[in-house]
């Protein structure tokens, strides 16, 4: 069991507040306001826990304040406790008898493949609430109030324990037009056409021609940050878009995405689902992990031999 760090290093939440408000403001009269009050009253707070700590945090001349270096640091991380503190509560107060589940999501995964599921998991696990959150890069849980994470890429993140649960073959998309009007008819043809990047898998391009025997010098292009934005962008016809077949289903049904040509390839990296070690017992989360790897394995059979 962790234990709390002496008394005296655990100001009470009244204090932490005033100096928080005081800090961001820049002022005492605005914080006191904020708080409902007395500017005397947010002074004296500020003192107290000045002299709780022994360091002082803000530099007064007159009738101003300002942090000094010691207080803006220290101000940084209370805004972010105070931050974790409140969102537990809430989190408390909108599910006061079941767990909560923090999890961060890579939007266009989480909009596309795990929301349409999740009423599947809420149904079967009453009084788990699944908080969401978007995180595009892999993170230190010990620094979010996250208790797992939806990651793409290789298998690796420190301080993490990772579940395997799809690999991923995507295709060149593009718009019926714009196919049409460029006669692509094999993957060489790609070659000199707009092509649509993502931020978050730069080599993409360079991988998928090299994949399929085409030569190339430098691969220019849009850049987007999520592939939902790159899709349609394809489907207005700016261009064609490395896309995961099981994302566009929709598109691809409809018909305002065609294969450009049909040369899938499977991807290097994988989806996980990213836990912090020390959160593995955790009931809501070992309740959705199971749950999430037989989804997986249910939408994804061929992938998921290994």
């Amino acid at each position: 069991m962790t234990m709390l760090p002496p008394r005296r290093f655990l100001p009470s939440i009244s204090l932490l507040a005033a100096f928080e408000a005081a800090a961001r403001t820049g002022s005492v009269t605005i914080a006191a306001k904020e708080l409902n009050l007395t500017q005397s009253a947010v002074s004296r707070q500020i003192r107290a826990l000045e002299e709780q700590v022994g360091v002082e945090l803000f530099v007064r001349e007159r009738q101003t304040i300002r942090l000094t270096l010691a207080g803006d640091g220290y101000a940084r991380e209370i805004r972010e406790a105070l931050r974790r503190i409140s969102s537990a509560s809430l989190n408390l107060r909108a599910n006061p008898h079941g767990g909560s589940l923090n999890l961060a999501i890579l939007p266009t995964f989480g909009a596309r493949w795990l929301a349409p599921r999740l009423p599947r998991f809420l149904d079967a696990n009453k009084g788990i609430t699944i908080n969401l959150a978007t995180r595009l890069s892999p993170f230190d849980f010990r620094l979010d109030s996250l208790d797992a994470a939806i990651h793409f890429g290789h298998p690796q993140w420190p301080g993490a324990e990772l579940t395997f649960l799809m690999s991923e073959r995507t295709v060149p998309a593009c718009s019926p037009a714009f196919r049409q009007a460029h006669g692509i008819k094999e993957p060489a043809d790609i070659l000199g056409l707009p092509l649509l990047h993502l931020t978050s898998r730069p080599d993409a391009w360079e991988t998928w021609f090299a994949g399929n025997g085409v030569a190339f010098g430098s691969v220019h292009g849009m850049l987007f940050d999520q592939f939902a934005t790159a899709a349609q962008a394809a489907a207005a016809g700016l261009g064609v878009a490395l896309l995961p077949t099981f994302l566009i289903q929709e598109e691809l049904r409809r018909g305002e995405l065609v294969t450009a040509v049909d040369h899938e390839m499977e991807s290097a990296e994988r989806y996980y689902l990213a836990c912090p070690t020390e959160r593995l017992d955790y009931a809501p989360l070992t309740a959705f992990r199971s749950w999430i790897v037989a989804e997986a394995a249910a939408s994804h059979p061929v992938q998921l031999t290994e």
